[in-house]
């Protein structure tokens, strides 16, 4: 049984890397104004591939600045691009962006890169946040615990996104994923079939004047989890 969630891990690794930089990074270099349509459709694509479906709960709120979510590996980003077809723009780190090939993914259509080890990071983070909110009609998806984790509980929120968030007085809508890590688990190299579930919260308006905000956001997405777990067994 461990060999072959083993070998169906792979078997989906395998897919992700075929899919996204064999056929995502060609189309996106010659068809540039079609960038996030063939987002879209070929995250469905491994979607279907790996044998998964998704099942939201809530309503997307797409005219939001930013989405903020919990996070557990890549299935986390290939759901929420393959659930609709939408413009985000995420945040990530610069290595990914210097990675041989699959760094196109992020570069062509215009991701928003943070250096952690410059100083300057956060300003330049500032920067490409508001030239998102008042510029492109983009939505600015983000992990706030600025790593994937494999715990239920999630890590301690990064003050990187609270700082911009009350910068420029954001409107955010939290997002919690589950069972992602079910479908292809990064930390253990297991994989199975499943269902991933997202979860959309309600949206809010950034008050720099209540100074507990930002705790009050990460509370509110542990509870989520927890309920997930208790009452589903969907584990994040």
């Amino acid at each position: 049984m461990k060999i072959f969630v083993t070998i169906r891990f792979y078997y989906g690794a395998g897919i992700i890397s075929l899919v996204a930089a064999g056929m995502m990074v060609p189309l996106m270099m010659v068809l540039k104004k079609h960038r996030n349509a063939i987002l879209h459709h070929f995250n469905k694509l491994i979607i279907f591939l790996l044998g998964a479906k998704i099942e939201t709960h809530g309503t997307r709120d797409n005219s939001a600045d930013m989405f903020v979510m919990n996070h557990q590996g890549i299935i986390d980003i290939i759901a929420m691009e393959a659930a609709q077809n939408t413009n985000l723009r995420w945040v990530a780190k610069k290595q990914l962006f210097d990675a041989p090939w699959f760094g196109y993914l992020l570069k062509l259509p215009n991701m928003i890169q943070v250096d952690r080890e410059n100083k300057s990071g956060l300003i330049k983070l500032i920067r490409d946040a508001k030239e998102t909110q008042t510029q492109t009609g983009r939505v600015i998806a983000i992990f706030p615990e600025g790593t994937r984790t494999d715990k239920q509980d999630l890590l301690s929120f990064k003050a990187g996104t609270r700082i911009v968030a009350e910068k420029l007085q954001l409107r955010i809508q939290p997002i919690v994923i589950t069972n992602s890590k079910q479908l292809l688990n990064e930390h253990n190299k297991t994989a199975h079939s499943a269902t991933v579930h997202i979860n959309y919260l309600d949206t809010f308006q950034v008050d720099g004047n209540n100074k507990e905000w930002y705790k009050q956001l990460e509370s509110t997405m542990q509870m989520v989890i927890d309920e997930e777990y208790n009452t589903y067994k969907r584990q994040r």
